[in-house]
């Protein structure tokens, strides 16, 4: 729970959100119904970043530099930040490290603890730990197996690239086992993504919004469309349980059409690109992080199926005098 360091007014630091102008406006609003001035910053390596419309842009440095927490930390003093939101999976965890670091009790971020969100973002570290919990994974290949169709994950990659589809020994061999995860191959399948908020402090699952990813282009779902998936919802509840994931979480299902099985693919623990599809469908995630870092009580919200999303370009344009 924190305070607002300016009555009246929650300001955001944006970590790696250049492309989120929607979910900007989503907060702007979300603020705007609790009474709030809104002001929104963010910390971009390049300042003509589309978010420039919604959001002061201050350019920082890469997630993996030393002086990422010192520097982040100026910014929060300088523009007196309440809340942190990261959008790519580097922010994740020097967020969660930021606030464990410089200011629990000062600044909120709807994450969880570190060594578990960089746990999510190593494939193979991933598909063990979900085993272990007894969750159903894509069954992992093992030296030796026979090779049927097989599909290899860059062990840290993100946004689908990458991926390399194995359909013979010659290709297996060529991979390098310690930089894939390599499991078997659903070519006949739905993909499902469920956009969660769970309570940082208590645990409380306050949303569980699946939605079909229709289309996608350059790893990020460009038409979306919530459904009202009991089974989805069911298993989601039960990674959520397990796992102990707090805040914002996005999960990857995949359904195998041929055999009926729900699978878990990957979980990203923060809000994906495509989770303004859930907000347009009743499931208010601003308001769930507002609500959440000022310490009010969190109600339960139920996504309204059948709400279609399709993203479009829109142009954003830096003049050379500004």
């Amino acid at each position: 729970m924190i305070s607002c360091k300016t009555p009246g007014r929650l300001s955001f630091l944006f970590l790696g959100g250049a492309k989120r102008v929607a979910m900007a406006r989503m907060v702007r609003k979300a603020c705007a119904e609790r009474g709030f001035e809104c002001d929104i910053t963010g910390y971009e390596l390049d300042a003509h970043s589309a978010l420039a419309c919604e959001a002061e842009i201050r350019e920082g440095l890469r997630w993996g530099d030393t002086g990422v927490f010192d520097d982040i930390d100026r910014v929060v003093d300088e523009r007196k930040v309440d809340i942190i939101l990261p959008f790519v999976d580097g922010a994740v965890g020097v967020a969660s490290e930021y606030v464990n670091r410089y200011g629990s009790g000062l600044v909120f971020c709807p994450v969880s603890e570190r060594a578990l969100v960089e746990r999510m973002f190593d494939k193979i570290a991933a598909a063990e730990f979900f085993e272990r919990l007894g969750l159903p994974v894509p069954v992992t290949y093992k030296p030796g197996a026979p090779c049927g169709k097989l599909i290899a994950k860059p062990r840290f990659g993100s946004a689908s690239k990458g991926i390399v589809n194995i359909d013979s020994l010659g290709k297996l061999y060529e991979i390098n086992k310690g930089k894939y995860l390599i499991q078997e191959r659903i070519d006949n399948r739905e993909e499902i993504t469920v956009d969660c908020y769970v309570g940082v402090g208590n645990g409380f699952i306050a949303a569980v919004s699946p939605r079909l990813r229709c289309e996608v282009s350059g790893g990020e779902v460009v038409r979306t469309e919530t459904v009202d998936d009991s089974e989805a919802i069911a298993l989601v509840r039960r990674v959520l349980e397990a796992t102990g994931l707090r805040g914002a979480v996005t999960v990857q299902l995949l359904r195998d059409l041929d055999s009926g099985r729900l699978l878990v693919m990957e979980i990203n623990p923060r809000l994906g690109g495509g989770a303004v599809a859930s907000v347009h469908a009743s499931v208010d995630l601003p308001g769930l992080i507002i609500d959440d870092a000022l310490g009010r009580e969190l109600s339960e919200c139920v996504p309204v199926p059948g709400v279609e999303t399709v993203r479009y370009l829109e142009d954003v344009v830096f003049y050379p005098e500004k």
